[in-house]
């Protein structure tokens, strides 16, 4: 009986690891800029707007996320912000590690956890400060955004270990993260706390349902053996 127990475990985690999605798209929000698709990041429990806004100052950015409004579902939601970048030492020599705050492949920022962890893109450079090829980095991936461009973002995250108004930004042309004066004009996306949407995941896919039958069935068969 235990035998069964265990099988019937290992088939329901393979069920659950297929229904499983990191990024799921909620559907079209309308705001004053049209209607864009609403982005879960189930990870860090947060919804991308999928709309990238103009260049701009770093201050006029952060009132932009601000003052948005988004409509879905027959619901409004406000209280948009920038990306959040973890604050920490800044350094010109750029480091290639998950470790640093500031170079490649980091992942502790939402930009760099999208780019990287969610999108899976590379950054120009490997863990070990080795180049990659042209064509091999970069936002190559971008599904399911569709107006994710290939350029620098403002983060929310001011830089305070700092003489001069720098803040956070990452570059999905290369994957790097670093400061940049707030004053110079970048793009933006806007996030969400939570999921917007509050839906439930999408329905497993038919090849989710072949695995449960199969799965059934080969626990049936098990079973009878045993009992004999």
């Amino acid at each position: 009986m235990n035998k069964c127990l265990l099988l019937a475990a290992i088939v329901v985690l393979g069920i659950s690891n297929i229904a499983h999605a990191d990024l799921i798209n909620r559907g079209g929000g309308t705001s004053a800029h049209g209607t864009y698709n609403l982005i879960y990041d189930t990870d860090r429990n947060i919804t991308w707007y999928d709309y990238t806004n103009s260049q701009d100052t770093w201050w006029n950015q952060v009132d932009w996320a601000s003052n948005l409004s988004v409509t879905f579902d027959g619901q409004t939601f406000i209280n948009w912000r920038l990306p959040e970048t973890v604050d920490g030492v800044y350094s010109y020599k750029y480091k290639y590690d998950s470790s640093a705050t500031a170079g490649f492949n980091i992942t502790s920022s939402e930009l760099g956890h999208l780019y990287y962890t969610e999108l899976g893109n590379l950054g120009m450079y490997d863990t070990n400060g080795h180049p990659r090829a042209a064509g091999t980095y970069g936002l190559i991936n971008s599904a399911p955004f569709q107006n994710l461009l290939s350029n620098s973002y403002w983060s929310g995250t001011e830089h305070a270990l700092t003489l001069t108004p720098d803040a956070w930004i990452f570059s999905t042309s290369f994957g790097n993260q670093y400061i940049y004066t707030q004053g110079l004009y970048l793009h933006a996306l806007a996030v969400h706390d939570g999921d917007v949407a509050a839906a439930p995941l999408p329905a497993p896919e038919p090849t989710t349902w072949l695995l449960l039958g199969s799965g059934l069935v080969g626990l049936v068969a098990f079973r009878k053996v045993i009992n004999r």
